[in-house]
Parts: structure tokens; C-alpha cells; sequence
């Protein structure tokens, strides 16, 4: 292990490893799942721009760890098959993510609504092909690097989820949740007084979803976990996946033999503080393992082996464009990075193309027997998953960073604040404009709809 801490974590994981199955003993009711798991290494094989910040001023160095992509696969008792897929990368772009999907659609059958493609966000990650260009001062033969990895990185994911469906075996499929408490709204709380900082401020989730994946012998084939908070911890130059990447490495070194999997929450104006050091990244990464590990050695919830699966891409509204003039002037007083973007909309006029005006925006709900998965596309601020839990149950899993990295997701709330998540990202994601102020609603009401469908009834907020 790479710290004193994680060894520790290991050590107390491997202590309590024996009590995870043979204590509690898990019921006979979970029969009926196949599930199956494959992962590739994704860290590019050249030195090619590293994603997520645009003050660094040129390429990766080198790797702190490999950044990989995992694929769990699973079908019911029924022969309904999904696939969720789990990556160190900033995001998938719309492109991106559409072709690997309609891919899967025509080699394995899977229609959307069965595959979930989400990111961890990890800013030590690769840029991906015409995904916020705006912020890095690429050039030619740059972009050429970047279009080549994409290329090379669709085609690993598609073969990734091959694997995974050829790779199904009996299993047993149970949820839970833990608590983990290093992220802080970043909206509410300066990061320069973060260790002066006694009265935190803002909503977060702090929730450790879990999904544990037991073979019939009851050894864990795959542990899928997740966390709302920014990868951001590290602004180095080497590949990396940050915090979720070492709590990944930590969990498979107390399950030899499992396959851990990190899923993004809606942490959009979540960020772990204080960071900038890779101690900061592991220590956060074995506390988040240490969440997990007791989810696991808790009794958890033990899944009947049926899957419902729903998705939508959603019009969400974008306000009035700005006018030729108005982007002129953006390209001369602007950031540099609204100057770029202002400059590509000019292009884009001038070839005819019109601005946005609206966005198709995916939305996917996934049902595990008793366990309900939201799966949201783009940065989600917290306010998302707090109404949902509201509304479905406080044990809902919420993805975000899910099919599409569109751009930030704000609440009505943090839209009328504005600021970053708020306003002005707005361009770097290539989108002219604010979003308008029904974005909330119908995002909210799109999973309505989707657990109407899924049979599933909104529930009573249960007392602390």
C-alpha cells in the first residue's frame, strides 16, 4: 500500500473480511443474479493534455497510478441485462457517449436504457475529443493526440462491455449505505480559511452508496461504490484518479480477487478540502474505503433478482443567445476562455449554424430489486440529490457525471445565485447561454415519470 494510512485501512479491512459473509450469513432470496466484470487500463500511451483545469500550460509528465475503465455487468432472474460502466476520466462527451452506445446497441443489443457510462471526474484525466476545447490552448497536433486516444478509448470501452457480458456467473447483489465527511460546499466556504473554518456552510451529501456483488461461494466479485464530490484534489501533471482512484486500489487490496468501481455523485459545488497534495488524495481515498468497508461488514439489503430499467433525454431551455455584437465583445473583454468559445460561436454563425436554444438532456433510472439508481447527465449540484432522496427514499443512489458531461447542472437556487456553477462555465461547455429557470422541475419531473413507469411510488421521509 502507498500510505501508512491505507495500510492501515487494509489491514483493519482484511481483519474484518471473514465476518462479511460467514457472520451474517446472506439469504438464499438474492439467487437469480448473474453478474460479470472486466476492466482495461486507459492511460494514454503518449503524452497528450490533461483535463479539468485551465491553468496548466502543457501536456502529462507521467502516471501516480494507471487510470482504468471497469464495466460490471448484470441480468436478472429474467434475462434482462445492463451494463454500468466506470471510468477515471473527466467525463464522456455527448459524442462520444452516443457513439458507444448506439455501438452496444447493434453488437450486444442493449438499448440506453441498459447502459450507464459514468465518470469519476477525475481532473488528472485526459482531455477527450471536442470536450471543453475552450480552456486549453491546444493546437494541431494536440487536437490530433486527443482524437487519436478518443478513438482508441471508445473502442476499449466497447470491447470492455463484450467482456463483461461474456464473463456472467451466478451472483448475489446487495445495497447499503455508509458516511464519509471530507466534502465541503465550495460555493459556501472560502478554500483559503477551509482549516479556519469551524462552521461549515451550504447542503452536502455525504452518503457512501454501496452495491456489493457476491459470487455463489459468497466471495465479492465486484464492489461498486460512490461519492458527491469533486475529484479535484490533485493539479499535478501525471494520470491519476485522484481520491476515487486510491479508495478504488484500497478496497481491492482488503478483496483480493474483487473489482472495486467508483461512481460519481451529484457533487458539482462539492470539493474535498483542504487538497493540492497526494497525501490529501490518498487520505481521502482510504477514507472513503473505510465507508465501504463498513457498508460491507454491516447486514445490508439483500436484492430480489429483478431489473427495471427506464431512460429519457429531456429539451431543457436554454436563455436568449447572445447577439453577434454581444459575442464580438466577448471575444475582445472577456476570459480567455470565453474568448475562444465566443470566437468558435462566431464560426459557427458564420457557417450558418445557429446557437442553442435547448439541450437533450439524459435522465435514466435503473431499479435493482429493491435498490433505485438515478443516473443524471453533467456537473448535478447537491440540491439534486437532497430533493430526490426527499421524494424516493433517503437510500437512493444518484449518479451524476452519467452519459453526457453537458455542463453544469444547477438548482433554481444556485441559478439565481449565479456565480460559476451557476452562470458562467456556461460557454466553457459550449452552451451561449444561462439555463432557464425550469431546469430544475423538469429534470425532477423526467424522473417522475421514469419511476412512474418503474412501478416505484415516492416515499415518506423517514424520521432520523
Amino acid at each position: 500500500m502507498h500510505t501508512f494510512a491505507a495500510r492501515w485501512v487494509a489491514i483493519m479491512m482484511c481483519l474484518t473480511c471473514g465476518l462479511l459473509f460467514g457472520a451474517r450469513g446472506d439469504s438464499e432470496e438474492a439467487a437469480g443474479w448473474k453478474a460479470g466484470v472486466a476492466r482495461c487500463d486507459i492511460t494514454p500511451r503518449e503524452p497528450i493534455w490533461l483535463a479539468g483545469y485551465g491553468n496548466r500550460d502543457h501536456v502529462a509528465e507521467g502516471t501516480l497510478h494507471p487510470i482504468q475503465a471497469k464495466a460490471l455487468a448484470i441480468e436478472d432472474a429474467s434475462g434482462h441485462r445492463a451494463v454500468l460502466v466506470t471510468s477515471d476520466l473527466l467525463g464522456f462527451p455527448k459524442a462520444m457517449s452516443d457513439r458507444i452506445r448506439d455501438r452496444l446497441k447493434e453488437s450486444a443489443g442493449l438499448p440506453r436504457a441498459d447502459i450507464i457510462l459514468n465518470s469519476s471526474h477525475t481532473h488528472t484525466g485526459p482531455v477527450l475529443e471536442s470536450s471543453l476545447y475552450s480552456i486549453y490552448p491546444l493546437n494541431e497536433t494536440e487536437i490530433a493526440k486527443i482524437e487519436r486516444y478518443s478513438r482508441e478509448l471508445e473502442n476499449q470501452v466497447v470491447k470492455l462491455v463484450t467482456d463483461a457480458l461474456a464473463a456472467l456467473v451466478p451472483a448475489r447483489l446487495f445495497s447499503g449505505n455508509g458516511v464519509a465527511r471530507f466534502a465541503v460546499n465550495r460555493r459556501n466556504n472560502a478554500e483559503a480559511a477551509i482549516l479556519d473554518n469551524h462552521d461549515l456552510k451550504g447542503p452536502s451529501d455525504h452518503a457512501v452508496p454501496v452495491l456489493k456483488v457476491a459470487r455463489e461461494d459468497g466471495s465479492l466479485l465486484a464492489v461498486v461504490f460512490g461519492y458527491a464530490c469533486h475529484a479535484t484534489t490533485l493539479d499535478s501533471y501525471k494520470w491519476s484518479g485522484d481520491y476515487p482512484g486510491f479508495a478504488q486500489l484500497d478496497v481491492e487490496a482488503a478483496h483480493p480477487g474483487a473489482t472495486a468501481m467508483f461512481f460519481a455523485g451529484c457533487g458539482a459545488d462539492q470539493n474535498p478540502l483542504p487538497r493540492r497534495t497526494v497525501a490529501r488524495a490518498q487520505q481521502y481515498g482510504a477514507q472513503l474505503a473505510t465507508a465501504v468497508e463498513q457498508v460491507l461488514t454491516d447486514p445490508m439489503t439483500t436484492l430480489t433478482p429483478a431489473l427495471k430499467t427506464e431512460y429519457s433525454d429531456i429539451e431543457l431551455a436554454l436563455a436568449p443567445p447572445p447577439t453577434r455584437d454581444e459575442l464580438v465583445k466577448i471575444g475582445q473583454t472577456g476570459s480567455v476562455y470565453d474568448q475562444r468559445a465566443a470566437a468558435q460561436f462566431l464560426r459557427d454563425l458564420d457557417a450558418g449554424k445557429p446557437l442553442r436554444t435547448t439541450y437533450p438532456y439524459p435522465v435514466q433510472l435503473w431499479r435493482l430489486g429493491e435498490q433505485t439508481i438515478i443516473a443524471l447527465g453533467g456537473e448535478v449540484v447537491v440540491d439534486y440529490a437532497i430533493s430526490l432522496k426527499s421524494t424516493l427514499g433517503r437510500d437512493l443512489f444518484v449518479m451524476g457525471y452519467s452519459n453526457d458531461l453537458c455542463g453544469y447542472i444547477p438548482s433554481v437556487r444556485v441559478l439565481r445565485e449565479g456565480g460559476y456553477e451557476g452562470a458562467t462555465a456556461q460557454m466553457e461547455y459550449n452552451l451561449p447561454s444561462k439555463w432557464q429557470e425550469d431546469i430544475e422541475s423538469r429534470i425532477l419531473s423526467a424522473v417522475a415519470g421514469l419511476a412512474e413507469k418503474a412501478g416505484i411510488l415516492p416515499t415518506t421521509p423517514k424520521a432520523p
